[in-house]
């Protein structure tokens, strides 16, 4: 009875050893996915400009309608200059003081041009459909330089984060205005806080369909599997994502609720 005692205890030691060796970058690394690679669509050239009953998020005069997610009593201190504002990764994700349910939502992201590194360590970023909470929580479309640059298909610029890959690369190259164009319908729970109906949303980027009315399974898992969690109106998000690479802009942003 004792050998087997002692058994026991030598395969838990094992096992907890192999549990802390294995790091967040390993138990991330079991959700990417990288087949198959979205075919590079060319994007078209021009913008959208705003429909009559469409709101400014940002008009390129300041980030008044916006706040610090972890800190949502502050403003925005994201750096605005000549009608664009730029990532600040000090700062931390800024978030819409606004609320919101469904809507339609146009944004305009430029990667710098003196853009570096590889991978998910190049020019990311995220707008996240619906923020939940300080930090990361929410629903992730991703944004990335994917211009030349591969990565994890369901994690490169257009898929929802670790969800769905995009349908093309759009892609335009670091210096280039980009936009988003997206239809949001957010998720709706029963009064014991029970899902009643899932989040769906179609992406438009430059102009390329991407993400066709899709349904999401949850909201946004660095690690581990989607899942959804009651929530009733939210606000918008843009990530101040850590990496080292130069940080991106943005521009005309717009919201319509539906």
């Amino acid at each position: 009875m004792k050998k087997i005692s002692s058994l026991v205890v030598v395969i838990i030691a094992c096992l907890s050893v192999k549990a802390q060796k294995m790091s967040p970058a390993d138990s991330a690394a079991k959700t990417e996915v990288y087949q198959p690679v979205p075919k590079i669509v060319v994007a078209g050239t021009s913008t959208i400009t705003p429909p009559s009953d469409a709101v400014y998020l940002f008009d390129g005069k300041n980030l008044d309608e916006w706040v610090s997610t972890n800190h949502p009593s502050q403003k925005a201190n994201w750096p605005v200059s000549n009608g664009i504002f730029t990532v600040d990764k000090k700062e931390g994700n800024i978030q819409t003081k606004k609320s919101f349910t469904n809507y339609q939502l146009h944004l305009e992201y430029r990667i710098p041009t003196n853009i570096t590194g590889e991978g998910q360590l190049r020019g990311n970023s995220g707008l996240f459909l619906a923020s939940t909470g300080g930090g990361d929580a929410g629903y992730e479309l991703q944004i990335l330089d994917n211009y030349n640059n591969t990565t994890y298909v369901n994690g490169q610029c257009g898929s929802i984060y670790k969800q769905f890959i995009p349908l093309a690369n759009a892609c335009k190259k670091p210096g280039e205005w980009q936009t988003y164009d997206v239809a949001w319908t957010a998720p709706t729970f029963n009064a014991d806080g029970t899902l009643k109906t899932p989040a769906k949303v179609t992406v438009y980027h430059n102009g390329v369909l991407i993400q066709n009315n899709v349904t999401l399974l949850g909201e946004t898992r660095w690690i581990g599997t989607p899942f959804y969690k009651a929530h009733g109106a939210c606000p918008i998000k843009l990530q101040a994502h850590g990496d080292k690479s130069e940080p991106i802009s943005f521009r005309n942003i717009w919201v319509r609720e539906l």
